[in-house]
């Protein structure tokens, strides 16, 4: 593929600009060998050259009009089969004479793309050649100079850019052909030069403009009229000085010279040139004269700002972007550690919006934005012009801190940023006070590889949110030692989730009056290679990486056999199951989570169910969340006879309306409340509302943790329904649960 095509899948606009420039370095040279008097094959193989390296996979050439317009004759073909070009060397043209023949007889364009197939390459398919365009070369009076053609190896269709390469060619072909017939300087420059796609200006050794075409006066307004001198100081004057410098030292010896410079229009605008400076001879020999040759590149150069600008930064806040952030962490480091300095360093500061899921969430994505855009406003004069300042991730920003500082500093910062965004924001008439978690990592104290410094950072900064956000932590080695166990529990929880590599344990739930084992509660236990595992750490990484679903499947697989199996045999024993508030984020898990029963059910051929022996737990948090959905979706399973149970009550919301507008059976009072019931009279009470407010709103009331006699005997007394503690039994393997059935 072809430059051209290259830029053209970005942009069609920089695709023009980027061949504009192309353009003008062919330009350039061809105008600089025609000043220099140089032969016509040796223009021409330039020519050739020049398009070939254009676009790769080209063969181009030339072919001239012989004098009695009957022939074409070789003119440049360098790349070509050489017993191809002694064959058409000399050919009569016709309209069935090839591409190229066809070409001049008819004075128009004519693509072959097929030549194995094409009438007109009848003689010469035994060539390894596939495709072939041809463009008549055509002089300034109209008349037929030759062709210049592109060959392929392969059967090839000509894009819009290739059409315009193919004709660019023919043109600059005219103009050396037109040169070489002896057509005088005066006739090139008026006919020709200003035909220009670019500014022609042709000045004396006293600048005197001696010619300058329509082009240069449409891109720098017409200079003449003030003036009929072009002074290149004056011109160029708000270009850098080097450029300046470089330009006038080589005019005095006479030198090309070719580059960018910031041009000057007559309405006092600048504008962004490419420019190219030759130096020639006048017609007489007696001093040296000077060709400007002058493109306007603003809007390439425009758009290789946006282009770079867009690849490095944020387009929300226009921050710096991640990319932008690490690599220059990974300058900075580099060079530090090249240079081996000691007393060096620098300091990572990542910070992220603490519950931004939720404003996204209640106030809309919208008002997420403009959060993200008034944080960003607010933290960034907090940082000087030797920072990187940046938008790393969603809610994430970064800040880079070259040079070695004080923990105390990072503190000061790290103090002023939360004050700063602590502000009251207001979005859509609400005040939100938002807070911010910082992890704070320094090089090269905690490492010297940038990749494992930015996950210092990282870890630190999650680590403040786990320590009750709004507020900042430095890294230390604990936390990577906490990653690396996280890390490795996550791998080796996917082999468990696909070797079921589980144990279920029951612990038994007694009736308070009785003592009566009345049903058991389901806990999943994990042993990996001898260590257990607690729930305590896994479920929370199950969560995370999303594995929670599947482990909650299979818990209520197990479930469902070990009540139906029983059930067979004429033992009715119910399970309680926890559900992670997890496995009910979206639509589509909750789809899940009921196809779970339907799936089993239809796998078993089970008629009739035993439901009414299930209890799926839930958190109070799960009913502030989606409220509507997760209301269907419990009255479904109740519909099914399963019950639903509130588990560890009393440490969330705790609201009585969702109590009451819930379809709740059972509340499971959490065991903080009762292992607390022997320090005092609050906490009693807290128990005998508790349970007082559910059996009021006809809900059963389990206690949980009851471990002393003691407790055992308050919550007897407060009419507390079902008891689950160590005080009876710890939590059992199957086998053993099943021992105690049977006693």
């Amino acid at each position: 593929m072809d430059s051209g095509q290259t830029f053209a899948s970005q942009s069609a606009n920089y695709d023009v600009l980027t061949t504009r420039v192309s353009r003008h370095d062919r330009y350039s040279q061809i105008l600089t060998m025609l000043l220099a008097g140089s032969p016509l094959r040796e223009i021409l193989h330039s020519l050739v050259l020049s398009i070939e390296a254009q676009k790769i996979g080209t063969r181009a050439s030339v072919l001239l009009m012989s004098n009695d317009k009957k022939r074409l004759l070789s003119g440049a073909a360098s790349s070509l089969p050489e017993q191809y070009n002694q064959a058409i060397d000399g050919i009569e043209i016709g309209p069935k004479v090839g591409s190229c023949g066809a070409a001049a007889t008819s004075g128009l364009r004519v693509i072959v793309e097929d030549i194995a197939t094409h009438p007109n390459w009848a003689l010469y398919k035994e060539l390894p050649l596939k495709a072939c365009w041809s463009e008549p070369i055509i002089d300034s009076a109209g008349e037929v100079l030759g062709t210049f053609a592109m060959y392929y190896d392969t059967q090839k269709s000509p894009s819009a850019l290739d059409l315009d390469l193919i004709q660019e060619a023919a043109r600059l072909a005219s103009l050396a052909i037109e040169r070489s017939q002896a057509l005088h300087l005066q006739r090139l420059t008026s006919k020709i030069f200003s035909k220009l796609p670019m500014g022609l200006l042709i000045v004396n050794e006293n600048n005197t403009i001696l010619f300058i075409n329509p082009e240069f006066k449409s891109i720098c307004g017409d200079i003449t009229v003030d003036s009929e001198s072009f002074e290149p100081k004056s011109f160029f004057e708000h270009s850098q000085q080097e450029n300046i410098t470089s330009l006038m030292k080589n005019l005095a010896i006479g030198k090309t010279w070719q580059g960018e410079l910031t041009g000057r229009k007559r309405n006092g605008k600048t504008f962004d040139a490419d420019v190219t400076v030759t130096s020639f001879r006048d017609y007489h020999g007696e001093q040296n004269c000077f060709s400007w040759l002058i493109s306007d590149i603003s809007e390439h150069k425009d758009a290789s700002k946006l282009i770079h600008f867009q690849a490095n930064n944020d387009a929300l806040t226009c921050l710096a972007n991640r990319r932008y952030f690490v690599n220059k962490i990974y300058d900075y480091v580099w060079q530090q550690e090249r240079s081996k300095q000691t007393e060096v360093g620098c300091s990572i500061i990542l910070m992220d919006i603490d519950n931004f899921k939720f404003i996204n969430d209640s106030l809309g994505y919208e008002c997420g934005d403009r959060l993200l855009i008034e944080v960003s406003k607010r933290l960034a004069p907090l940082f000087s012009e030797q920072c990187i300042f940046a938008r790393t991730a969603g809610d994430e920003f970064g800040v880079f801190l070259q040079g070695k500082m004080s923990a105390n500093e990072l503190i000061k910062l790290a103090k002023q940023i939360n004050q700063v965004v602590s502000n009251v924001t207001w979005l859509n008439s609400k005040t939100i006070q938002a807070s911010m978690s910082i992890g704070i990592a320094r090089y090269p104290d905690d490492s010297t590889e940038v990749d494992a410094l930015v996950n210092c950072a990282s870890q630190a900064m999650h680590n403040a949110k786990r320590q009750g956000r709004n507020g900042y932590q430095f890294f230390d080695q604990s936390m990577q030692k906490k990653a690396e166990r996280i890390a490795y529990l996550q791998m080796e929880l996917t082999k468990a989730v696909i070797n079921q590599s589980f144990e279920l344990y029951f612990q038994p739930i007694m009736s308070a009056q009785s003592t009566r084992v009345e049903m058991a509660e389901l806990l999943i236990r994990w042993q990996l290679n001898g260590e257990f595992i607690s729930p305590e750490e896994f479920i929370p990484i199950a969560e995370q990486s999303g594995q929670i679903a599947a482990i909650g499947n299979w818990v209520r697989e197990q479930a469902l056999d070990f009540i139906y199996q029983h059930w067979l045999q004429g033992q009715s024993i119910s399970l309680s199951v926890n559900v992670s508030t997890n496995e009910f984020m979206t639509a589509d898990l909750q789809h899940q989570f009921i196809a779970c029963f339907e799936t089993y059910i239809a796998a078993k051929s089970i008629v009739n169910f035993p439901f009414h022996l299930l209890t799926i737990e839930i958190t109070e948090s799960l009913m502030m969340e989606q409220h509507e959905k997760i209301e269907q979706l419990l009255n479904h399973l109740r519909s099914w006879g399963i019950k639903i149970a509130v588990d560890d009550f009393g440490t969330g919301y705790s609201s009585l309306s969702y109590l009451a507008n819930f379809p709740v059976d059972q509340i499971k009072i959490d065991k903080s409340f009762i292992q607390k019931i022997e320090q005092g009279p609050r906490h009693k009470a807290l128990v005998e509302a508790i349970t007082t407010m559910s059996h009021a709103l006809d809900l059963s009331v389990t206690a949980e943790g009851v471990e002393t006699q003691a407790q055992l005997d308050f919550v007897k007394q407060n009419n507390v329904d079902a008891i689950q503690g160590y005080y009876f039994y710890k939590p059992l393997p199957k086998q053993a649960f099943i021992k105690l059935l049977e006693q």
